[in-house]
């Protein structure tokens, strides 16, 4: 079951929506009643619904497989209300707490399995998030943005910031982009947090990305494997796209992500138990 809902975010409006568990996958994955939470963070200019439909399908997926999955629209983006570019990364990170605020009031969401999953620049919203909030657990992180601030200039091209810097504000395919958007991408580091986040991670990149660079996501993995907390695993999806646009390209990144989240999930129970 899927319902349209509604986050208040000060005067903005968050349009979401949440996924239900599937009946046939709450055997695999929740106990006592209690399911496990997806949020899903959308990249640059972008909604919940995802290029075709990549958030669609994920959601779904995962529902099938026992989670309980949010998405939802950034501000200025989607059916949301708000200007996209008028606070930048900083509101990002704010509006994904307050939407993990109101999942975690769902009495049987499980608290202590609460996973941030992010594409491309909703990857470091996430990371920059998960650093912050201890309340997530896990994060799943697909061709993420590593350098904000650059990674976004060479999408939107050096005019745009010129522009947005001279005149106060640039047109981006129709989003108005102002010097506190460029600002705050500089001012966050995705990098200088992995240490703050102390839960597993599983990173995914296609090898075919022109959009950002798939090394990006080896560098994440060695730097999240320096931390002295906390596992993290990588998969390149061979020929994939930064939006994962063919169907096997979707394919085989919804499996590995489940498949990882299945085996995380394993892991971490055959340790409790090791250790009682």
């Amino acid at each position: 079951m899927e319902r349209a809902i509604t986050i208040q975010y000060g005067s903005i409006e968050l349009r979401a929506t949440l996924h239900y568990p599937a009946a046939a996958g709450e055997s695999k994955c929740c106990e006592g009643g209690q399911r496990p939470l997806i949020v899903i963070c959308h990249g640059f200019i972008g909604s919940r619904i995802g290029v075709d439909r990549l958030f669609v399908g994920a959601s779904r997926k995962f529902a099938e497989a026992g989670y309980m999955v949010l998405r939802f629209d950034y501000a200025g983006c989607g059916e949301s209300t708000g200007e996209y570019g008028e606070n930048g990364l900083d509101s990002m990170i704010d509006q994904t707490r307050v939407v993990l605020d109101y999942a975690l009031g769902i009495d049987y969401v499980d608290a202590n399995r609460v996973i941030l999953l992010g594409h491309s620049l909703g990857g470091a919203a996430a990371l920059l998030t998960a650093a912050l909030d201890r309340r997530v657990k896990t994060l799943v992180m697909w061709s993420a943005v590593a350098h904000p601030f650059n990674d976004i200039l060479r999408i939107v091209g050096q005019q745009s910031y010129d522009d947005a810097v001279r005149y106060g504000s640039s047109d981006h395919m129709g989003y108005t982009l102002r010097p506190a958007f460029f600002e705050s991408l500089s001012a966050q580091q995705p990098f200088a947090q992995i240490r703050k986040f102390t839960g597993d991670v599983f990173l995914a990149h296609g090898t075919s990305d022109q959009t950002i660079p798939a090394d990006y996501c080896s560098l994440y993995q060695k730097l999240f494997w320096m931390r002295s907390y906390g596992q993290c695993d990588m998969e390149l999806i061979f020929q994939a796209d930064h939006t994962y646009s063919t169907g096997e390209s979707k394919r085989e990144l919804y499996d590995k992500t489940l498949h990882w989240l299945t085996y995380n999930e394993k892991r971490k129970r055959e340790w409790h138990n090791w250790e009682i």
